[in-house]
Formats: C-alpha cells, structure tokens, sequence
C-alpha cells in the first residue's frame, strides 16, 4: 500500500500487528485478506526470532515477499521490517532486492544516540533515486532512554538527529515491554501501563519530546483471546481510552485479535468531529471562542486547531461514532 500524503500516512497504520518473519504463514493471510482489520504488518526479524533461527527467518521473509508481490491484487496492508541493528538493516536492505518495492519501512528497535547516526545515514542512501520514499519507524526502548539522569538530553539530541531526516521518519513507536524488563516488571491484564509509575514517567517525557512535531505510537497490549468480552479485551480498551488521552495515536499489535479493538478506538465520536470541523473552518472574524455544536463545551480556535486536525483526520479515516 502506498500513500502520497505524508501527514496523512502517520495515522493510517492502525494496529501495526508483529508477525515473526519465520512464520510464512502470514503472507497467505494478506493476501486472502483474513484480517479485514489489517492495516500495517511488521515482519519481525528482532525479538520474536532466536538467534539460532534467523537465517530461516530471513529467508521466510524473502518468499514471503515475493509472494505476496506476485499475487498482489491491490490493497495491501503496509509492509514493515523489524531488523537488529544498523549492519542487519544494510544485510536485509540488499537481500530483499527488488522485493523492497512493496515495503513501506524499516522498524529500527532500540533506537539512541548508540545507533541513531548510522541508521540515518543507511536510509538516506537507501533513498536515492526511488519513486516512493522507504520510511523508518524508530522505537525508543533502550536503556539510555530509560535512565532518568540521561533521559531528557538523550531525547531531545535523538529528535535533532531525526529532524535532519524527518521525510523519512513515518512515527516514533516506544517499547513498553522493553521499558518493563530494564525493572522487571509486567503489567497485569486488568491494568495498563500507565500504572507503572518509572514506565509511566518515560512515556510522558517521549510525548513531551515528540508528539509536537511527530505521530506517536502507543506500546504493545501482551494479553489476546477468541474472546472479546474477557479481561484481556476489557483491559486493552481501557488502556487505548489512556493512550489516547495522553497523546499516543495507533498501537502496536501482537495477536489479530486485538486488531478490531484498536481499530475501533481510532473512531472519534460525533461530538469531537462536529466540533473539529468547525475549528477547522473558523469563521468569526472578531471571536475566538464559539460554544460547541452540542452546548456542552467551549471550543477556542487558538487552543484546540491541533486537536482539531487530529480528530478530522482520524475521523476521515476511521469513521465517527
């Protein structure tokens, strides 16, 4: 799938869902259109794979690929790769070959100030004299962005890093597991991740950082089910409502399941739309404040065209409710 608009693109993923690269399974599924809640895939080469396997991996990949770019009839999902680091990104770069055609991205784990520079140069030079830019989605997990005396300047020296490439920078996603496991910690099915408190406060400061200037996507929800009236559903909405209230757009996905549950989220509700469009079209010459075309609120031009712009957008895209 391919997309001209680059500030729509952003917010068109979804629920990214990770499927293992060895799991070749996966490519059948796209193209049968199994998941029609399906919006973005990652072909996992990093975490989900151990390292013994990923030369099986890497090879999955490639037919998977090829598979599903020969029997492509058009509305794709988009396709990223999840690589290890720098040289495997430069080793998966030149595997794929042509097969790279029809990948939106590289998903590039454990994005800092270790890596950062030698990422941005690779897809800088992976973008010379191709007709549809290859985008990067950095996730920020590591350590040296966990460890609160460091965390703030290695942040802010990792968003001027990326706005020398921000054509390229499609979102920022963070690592809510990684994040978890630098302490030890897990969340429960009937909690989020917003109670963990040093986790909490780590997201707080990425948003604080970049959802000014990019799209930042919410952490992984670990519990699934058939069941979408059990716990593990009930917590995954509740953490959504949080994700979005604190500034994250879209989530990363672990199983189909969770697909529809996220998808729905990305609705907006009438009240939000109604009132998104109106900021959108101002057209009070003197007045900057308007009640809501509900009456329930005041809606200020100058405070809330931001909100604004993300809820018409969302709302293009997803429907209202």
């Amino acid at each position: 799938m391919t997309e001209n608009n680059s500030e729509i693109l952003p917010y068109k993923l979804a629920g990214l869902l990770y499927a293992p690269a060895i799991n070749i399974s996966v490519a059948q599924k796209i193209i049968n259109k199994t998941y029609p809640y399906l919006k973005s895939v990652a072909f996992c080469l990093e975490d989900s794979i151990m390292d013994n396997a990923l030369s099986d991996a890497e090879n999955s990949l490639v037919q998977m690929l090829e598979f599903i770019k020969e029997n492509n009839t058009g509305d794709l999902p988009f396709i990223f790769v999840r690589i290890r680091n720098p040289r495997h990104l430069e080793y998966v770069h030149n595997l794929l070959g042509d097969n790279e055609d029809i990948v939106t991205g590289y998903i590039l784990p454990k994005f800092d100030l270790s890596n950062g520079m030698k990422y941005k140069e690779l897809i800088v030079n992976f973008n010379k004299n191709r007709k549809n830019k290859l985008y990067i989605m950095p996730i920020l997990e590591s350590y040296m962005v966990a460890y609160k005396a460091t965390r703030l300047n290695v942040l802010l020296e990792v968003r001027d890093l990326l706005n020398r490439i921000k054509e390229y920078v499609l979102n920022i996603r963070v690592g809510g597991n990684d994040f978890s496991n630098i302490y030890g910690l897990r969340r429960s099915a009937n909690q989020s991740i917003y109670d963990i408190g040093v986790i909490r406060d780590i997201l707080v400061d990425i948003i604080n950082v970049f959802a000014s200037e990019y799209i930042v996507s919410a952490p992984v929800w670990e519990y699934f089910g058939d069941n979408p009236e059990d716990q593990w559903a009930k917590g995954l909405k509740n953490e959504l409502i949080l994700d979005r209230l604190n500034g994250f757009i879209g989530k990363t996905a672990i199983h189909p399941s969770q697909l529809p549950i996220i998808y729905e989220s990305m609705k907006v509700n009438k009240s939000d739309y109604d009132d998104a469009v109106e900021i959108l079209n101002w057209r009070q010459n003197n007045l900057g404040v308007k009640k809501s075309s509900d009456g329930s609120r005041m809606n200020e031009v100058k405070c809330h065209s931001k909100w604004a712009r993300h809820i018409k957008i969302m709302g293009d895209i997803y429907g209202v409710k």
